[in-house]
């Protein structure tokens, strides 16, 4: 019986992979160097960065509120998650190394989107702590404890597991696939999913709801909470402290619609640009949202935040 069921895959083509073969990015195969280069730059940049702030914001008591809390916490994601893809990003280009287990590959993909998932929840919190923290400033040590703080987090540790877990489970159970080949440079959800004999409407549906719920509902609610905050920015009656309260919040601002811009776009060609959209172009795009904002997050913070200047450059002096 297993024979014959053997010799059926073989006619159908079809077979059950022990790994998967990462392309890297179709296309661009002659600039790989370049191409690893700017990835391993991109990389190192927002490890410094965010440990620099981990570090500075742990050591300095003057730091220990929820805002830099909150940034903390973004900072640690941002670390994980640059980490969950880079480093076989990188073995792809320079090394030729494209084999990845089936079981690693899976590990990666829940890794990486559970991260995703955390970093839209804390830019949402990050949205609605500045909110609370300029509607009711007199309130907010109040409201904003760390109390709430960790529940948010587990909150939002369970809607990761919760989302992602399902799609994991659903490609385990696809009984083949078509090919182990992976035209992408890590083990996107979509992209493991269309290689599948099998199916795979429910895994596509699931996906939809998936992006919906973590990029669509957040963003909805961040832009409620930052059009909120800037509805009270502008009805202060003193200039300095609209200049002021619009240098806290711009920096979240950037930081949210560089990693929720970039997200939804990518999702979106992904999807439906079909053949007008190059390859290669979805992918870069695909990397370039993983990568970036955890690049830009530390420096947006660092430049535009005075505390956090301040901190860094006493730590300097120390040595």
């Amino acid at each position: 019986m297993i024979s014959s069921a053997i010799q059926e895959a073989k006619v159908n083509g079809t077979f059950y992979p022990k790994f998967f073969i990462l392309v890297g990015i179709p296309g661009l195969e002659g600039s790989y160097n370049w191409v690893a280069a700017v990835f391993c730059s991109c990389y190192v940049l927002a490890l410094l960065g965010n440990i620099t702030l981990i570090t500075i914001i742990s050591a300095s008591s003057i730091l220990h509120t929820p805002m830099f809390i909150f940034l903390s916490l973004l900072a640690s994601n941002d670390a994980l998650l640059a980490t969950s893809i880079t480093p076989k990003m990188l073995s792809i280009f320079w090394s030729q190394d494209r084999r990845i287990h089936f079981e690693s590959c899976l590990t990666q993909m829940f890794f990486l989107h559970s991260f995703t998932s955390l970093e839209s929840g804390l830019l949402l919190g990050m949205s609605f702590d500045r909110y609370i923290a300029i509607w009711q400033p007199l309130r907010y040590s109040s409201i904003i404890t760390n109390t709430i703080i960790i529940k948010l987090v587990i909150i939002l540790l369970i809607r990761a597991v919760a989302l992602v877990g399902p799609c994991i489970i659903l490609i385990k159970r696809f009984p083949a696939f078509q090919t182990n080949i992976v035209p992408h440079s890590y083990c996107e959800h979509m992209a493991i999913v269309k290689l599948a004999a099998a199916d795979i409407r429910i895994n596509s549906a699931l996906g939809l709801a998936v992006a919906f719920t973590i990029l669509g509902v957040d963003l909805m609610f961040i832009l409620v909470s930052y059009c909120a905050i800037f509805h009270v920015v502008f009805s202060l009656s003193s200039k300095g402290a609209r200049l002021k309260t619009l240098n806290t919040c711009i920096p979240h601002v950037c930081v949210f619609l560089s990693f929720h811009g970039l997200a939804l776009f990518t999702f979106l060609s992904h999807r439906y640009g079909g053949k007008r959209i190059p390859p290669y172009f979805h992918i870069i795009l695909a990397d370039t949202y993983l990568l970036v904002p955890p690049m830009l997050n530390p420096i947006i913070y660092g430049v535009k935040t005075k505390l956090i200047r301040d901190q860094v450059w006493k730590a300097l002096n120390k040595h």
